[in-house]
């Protein structure tokens, strides 16, 4: 075997590995695991990989491969809902790596140190993640840290993604000096066969290697003086950062005022796409009953979890049914249980219904939407249509602008016919009384809340008093033999929250079906224990469980800097990354059109000297044919 050939082999299986092994520690370090401490390196050996591998074509296939994969073993829940749609989605999820892989390889190739330009890319890439349709704000680095209260603080200046560039940051530095070390100390070359050819070949190669490593002496001196720079740089922002913790954590005591109490109902409800796993009117009983339990604390507001009043509570809806009709039952019971002294909050629908010449009750835009209903009145007077709607889960892209594309992403989903919602157009914020004070809270319903620009849309200027979350995860739990079995999902939810608190110090209460129901306040905390309840006391542990739980909220007063300007870090970091991205395929173009000229120059050079050949052999046979005429 030629050594060159199995050099090439082996560095490629090597970054395979070093791939695989990146994947495995991005896994862990999210929840269910939790092994946070993983984070600070886990990006080490994928960087590695990028590096050594020969070629980028095949760095690119393979880091799509493992991406996909890591996509499909970590988001494995969504295939409870819509398979066909999980998997399309992970195909397109996997994309992220890829460009890593062409931008990284870019930057390390002009010599750009990794511990700055990683933190970049990373965030730019999580950023792209977070927006590009409609956006999938999940596992991203800085969620691994969520109890990390010291690190996590300096979100309320730069947003979650101020602690994934540090994260990133650390991982780079620790990745050049990996990489300088090996570079002053290249391993020795072994023998892989004996014999002449082997031997030169292996020499070869080792010459080779000593050649580059004295070409990169120079190099290896002006990165040390970059590496130098990065330690100092790194150690001394992860020291402000957790300083600045430190500072916010003590300074929250001079600005945090009780709020009111809040009882938070949480169902226990699978849900399958064309199937009633339980009836709606089981179901609202169930949290009827224990909503009236937590009356025993006397709560100045109940909530109660997404679309789990499953029927249309439209004022102008319910005036056109009859008192039998299941959605006015409905209606009524939370009026009466409103009256009881107290705002009940609860997610159904919202739709504009007419009656047609056929004397037909017909609804014409729907909404995901959220009522509050209030003592002493018929109606709910507050509601608010969710604005960001979920891609495939809540309406399907494209149906006029591309039909035949939208005809079959709907082969995808898990319903058999059209089910698209119509977002809200306002921010709606609530108000009620508590005593004699006045509040007010916004809403985010579903995936609003890994979106941090809902949250912030609330927050500034101090719109609010606090966040509500409500949200129907039963889609991604399975249900056997009558037991919920929840997903990962679950615990992930809970800890993205935390950083929408953080960003704004605005606390959060979670009413989840299926869990998890919480209280997160404005530093980030996930309360464990609750005033009073009948939900397990640690808050991760209410995955498959119903019940209720009640607490105080603590109000902070505290406007932040990322609230007025917002995700500034991110982007400019999505701009350096899009830059980077085009000065590599422009640097990838000139490069192959300069082999093109070279091998268009050969190619000339080598039938000129073809000419040349065959001229001088026609010149030497005529002389020498002459000569041996002469001789004759």
């Amino acid at each position: 075997m030629n050594i060159s050939v199995f050099s090439v082999a082996k560095k490629n299986l090597l970054s395979f590995v070093g791939f695989v092994l990146s994947t495995a520690l991005l896994t862990i370090i999210q929840l269910p695991f939790g092994v946070s401490c993983c984070a600070w390196f886990a990006l080490v050996p994928f960087v590695l990989a990028i590096v050594w591998i020969e070629k980028t074509r095949t760095a690119i296939f393979i880091s799509y491969i493992i991406s996909l994969v890591y996509w499909l073993v970590n988001i494995y829940w969504l295939g409870f809902s819509a398979p066909a749609g999980w998997i399309v989605f992970c195909f397109f999820l996997a994309l992220y790596w890829p460009l890593l892989v062409v931008t990284l390889r870019y930057c390390f190739a002009r010599k750009v140190p990794l511990w700055f330009a990683l933190p970049i890319l990373i965030v730019g890439t999580e950023a792209l993640q977070g927006w590009f349709f409609k956006g999938f704000a999940w596992r991203f680095l800085t969620h691994s840290q969520f109890k990390n209260l010291e690190l996590i603080q300096i979100a309320d200046i730069f947003g979650a993604a101020g602690v994934s560039f540090i994260i990133a940051m650390v991982n780079g530095l620790i990745a050049d000096l990996i990489i300088e070390f090996k570079q002053r100390h290249p391993p020795s070359l072994k023998l892989w066969r004996t014999g002449k050819g082997a031997e030169a070949s292996a020499v070869a190669e080792a010459m080779a290697d000593r050649q580059r490593h004295k070409e990169f002496s120079i190099f290896n001196l002006q990165f040390s003086i970059f590496s130098l720079v990065g330690i100092v740089l790194a150690v001394s922002i992860l020291s402000t950062a957790i300083l600045y913790g430190r500072y916010r954590i003590v300074q929250a005591a001079d600005f945090v005022s009780p709020g009111p109490k809040i009882a938070v109902v949480q169902s226990n409800v699978a849900v399958k796409a064309g199937e009633e796993t339980i009836p709606a009117e089981v179901s609202f009983i169930d949290m009827l009953l224990e909503s009236r339990r937590s009356l025993a604390i006397e709560p100045n507001l109940i909530i109660w979890p997404e679309t789990m009043v499953e029927t249309v509570l439209s004022d102008d809806y319910l005036k056109l049914l009859g008192q039998d009709d299941t959605a006015r039952i409905f209606h009524n019971a939370l009026v009466r249980h409103a009256n009881e002294g107290v705002y009940v909050l609860v997610g159904s629908f919202a739709a504009e219904a007419k009656v047609n010449d056929d004397n037909e009750i017909k609804l014409g835009a729907k909404y995901n939407a959220a009522f509050l209903y209030e003592p002493n009145q018929l109606t709910p007077r507050q509601n608010y249509n969710k604005i960001h709607l979920v891609p495939f889960g809540e309406y399907i892209p494209f149906k006029k602008s591309l039909p035949a594309f939208y005809k079959f992403m709907m082969a995808l989903t898990p319903y058999d016919y059209d089910y698209t919602l119509d977002p809200g157009d306002k921010y709606t914020v609530f108000e009620m009384k508590a005593g004699e004070k006045k509040y007010r809270f916004g809403v985010m319903i579903c995936y609003e809340d890994t979106l941090a620009k809902v949250a912030r849309r609330y927050a500034y200027p101090k719109q609010i008093d606090w966040l509500v979350n409500i949200s129907n995860d039963g889609w991604f739990v399975r249900q056997k033999g009558g037991k919920i079995i929840p997903s990962t999902e679950l615990a992930q939810r809970a800890a993205i929250s935390v950083f929408r608190a953080v960003e704004n110090r605005i606390p959060i209460v979670r009413s989840v079906n299926t869990g998890i129901s919480c209280y997160i306040d404005s530093l980030g905390r996930i309360h464990d224990d609750f005033l009073a309840g009948n939900l397990p006391g640690k808050a991760m542990d209410r995955i498959g469980v119903q019940g209720w739980f009640a607490d105080q909220i603590l109000i902070d007063r505290r406007i932040t800097v990322f609230s007025r300007i917002g995700q500034r870090l991110e982007i400019t970091c999505v701009i350096c990354l899009i830059f980077t991205a085009f000065l590599s395929i422009y640097r990838s173009r000139n490069q192959k059109s300069e082999f093109r000229i070279q091998k268009s120059e050969i190619r000339l050079w080598t039938v000129n000297y073809e000419k040349q050949k065959f001229m001088y052999f026609c010149y030497n046979f005529v002389y020498r044919l002459l000569l041996f005429r002469g001789g004759c």
